[in-house]
């Protein structure tokens, strides 16, 4: 087979060692290699970024193992043309797995044009996609408290939730607070701190209130309620930091924001995830495949076959 790259490097990434296989010569020649190991240490990034420029390396690929990917691609990036391969994609012949013999691989692979890149997008929107998954992930925390405090609640013998539908709206959160510092609630003290609609419910609130929470009680909700209180000032803060890396691409933003049932933090993590360059995907059916929403085929003598999915067991 014909080599398309006459001058590659493949790259063994680990947590603590890469290591590379510089891979040259003519296309129609038997190629020269040399292997080399660094350590993973920034300093040590940038002596292989000067000793790959001394071999005149153009194309360089390694596989996107965990993140340890991430530190040597922000090193090399626009040095060379990378490309992340994904590791499932690539794996050598069993039995002669070395890291040494990994690189050599990889470089083989990318000498004769045989490695899918993976998509990687730039820089700021790689930061832009850590913002949004970092705040999909305290979202899913803040969910997780509240609903803890709805348990505490109840196991304490508090109906607030059956009366109002939002305990941590504006009436509720006067409620809890309240509940939180004496442990108790006095009718007075409820016709007070409830606001708007909720004012109808004054005597079924002090229904549901009805009795005096445990010190236990109070501490397992208080850790909730400071825990809930940090995740929405953090929240607030992120989306912030979001809305400073969207301004660039506000046309996209607004765009996306015109199909129905798609909101501003969707149309951000759209543009997080996919950018808005989609020269990266040549048709829609691209896009789908890349997104995991493509049916693979599997055909054998002209029959085709269907995986069975693993069976779940639920507790």
């Amino acid at each position: 087979m014909e080599a398309l790259i006459t001058r590659c490097a493949g790259m063994d990434v680990h947590r603590e060692t890469i290591v590379v296989c510089v891979m040259t010569g003519e296309a129609d020649a038997t190629p020269q290699t040399e292997t080399k190991s660094f350590p993973a240490m920034t300093r040590n990034l940038f002596e292989l970024l000067q000793w790959l420029e001394s071999k005149d390396v153009t194309h360089i690929a390694m596989e996107s193992t965990g993140v340890y990917w991430r530190p040597v691609y922000n090193i090399l990036e626009g040095f060379f043309d990378i490309t992340l391969a994904n590791a499932q994609r690539i794996k050598n012949v069993p039995g002669r797995k070395t890291d040494v013999g990994d690189a050599e691989w990889i470089a083989k692979l990318l000498r004769h044009g045989l490695i899918e890149p993976s998509f990687v997008p730039v820089a700021d929107l790689r930061e832009l996609r850590e913002l949004t998954r970092l705040r999909k992930k305290f979202v899913g925390s803040l969910t997780s408290e509240k609903n803890r405090v709805h348990k505490v609640l109840e196991c304490s013998n508090v109906k607030l939730g059956t009366v109002i539908s939002d305990v941590f709206g504006v009436s509720g959160r006067n409620l809890l607070e309240r509940l939180i510092d004496q442990g108790y609630i006095d009718a007075d003290d409820i016709e007070q701190r409830v606001k708007g609609q909720v004012k109808k419910k004054v005597s079924r609130l002090a229904d549901s209130l009805f009795g005096t929470l445990t010190e236990h009680q109070i501490f397992m909700i208080r850790q909730s309620w400071d825990h809930i209180i940090f995740l929405e000032e953090a929240i607030q803060k992120i989306d912030s930091q979001i809305e400073a890396h969207l301004k660039p691409y506000q046309d996209e933003i607004k765009l996306l924001q015109t199909i129905p049932g798609v909101s501003q933090v969707t149309a951000a993590c759209i543009v997080a995830e996919i950018g808005v360059d989609m020269s990266q995907f040549p048709t829609a059916g691209h896009l789908c495949s890349w997104a995991g929403v493509a049916p693979g085929n599997h055909e054998s003598a002209g029959k085709k076959k269907v995986r069975e999915r693993p069976k779940v067991t639920r507790i």
